[in-house]
């Protein structure tokens, strides 16, 4: 049984990904009619005993994906607070995440 994967890079995140797998990488911009993204910056590909590392990245290889949508995160409250200062500050954040479904891996030359 031969393993394929590849490590790429996604928003100054490192993603470890297999054909057929869902991620959940950073919001990328992209137009609303578009249904698939190629990402090509890879950094290692494994594809059965064949290995490829990159310095820094893999040359020709590319992950092209599915676009399955845009999401958003759990929201996070930060909260602080002094006390006896009459000082209080609540904030939150909520991300977003566009959704991929890894279709194929081709590794580089």
């Amino acid at each position: 049984m031969s393993e394929q994967y590849a490590v790429i890079e996604s928003g100054s995140k490192q993603y470890r990904v297999e054909p057929n797998t869902l991620i959940r990488v950073e919001k990328i911009e992209c137009l609303e009619d578009q249904k698939e993204i190629i990402l090509d910056n890879v950094l290692f590909v494994r594809d059965g005993e064949k290995i490829q590392v990159g310095t820094p990245k893999v040359e020709g290889a590319q992950v092209i994906c599915d676009l399955l949508g845009n999401i958003r995160g759990k929201k996070v409250i930060s909260y602080r607070y002094r006390r006896r200062k009459d000082s209080m500050k609540k904030k939150g954040h909520r991300q977003s995440y566009t959704q991929l479904r890894v279709r194929e891996i081709k590794a580089g030359k």
